[in-house]
């Protein structure tokens, strides 16, 4: 089966810039992404746990699949969020099939 080049790229910040966050991507032509609940983790401010937190508190990741062209744009979009909130960015090559849809 043939799979096409990809990059994958998943953006951990806190849940209530989540909106923000998906808007700038859409205006950035990202026409796809996931957002999963993140329920703990460790960093530079040590060990947290979503647990016992009430309404949006805590953090998500947003996962997007784009062809490598578009990588510059999603980039610049999300960093314009990012930059002044907690928030990680990782970026990997990645394959795909049906290239069609990203």
């Amino acid at each position: 089966m043939q799979t096409h080049l990809a990059k994958r790229v998943e953006i951990i910040i806190e849940a209530p810039m989540e909106t923000r966050l998906t808007e700038a991507l859409e205006q950035a032509g990202v026409t796809g992404f996931t957002v999963l609940p993140v329920l703990g983790g460790s960093g530079r401010s040590g060990r947290w746990t979503r647990e016992g937190q009430i309404g949006r508190a805590g953090m998500v990741a947003v996962i997007c699949l784009i062809r490598p062209e578009r990588l510059d744009a999603l980039l610049e979009a999300a960093f314009q969020v990012v930059a002044r909130h907690i928030g990680v960015v990782s970026v990997t090559d990645t394959q795909v099939l049906r290239a069609e849809r990203f």
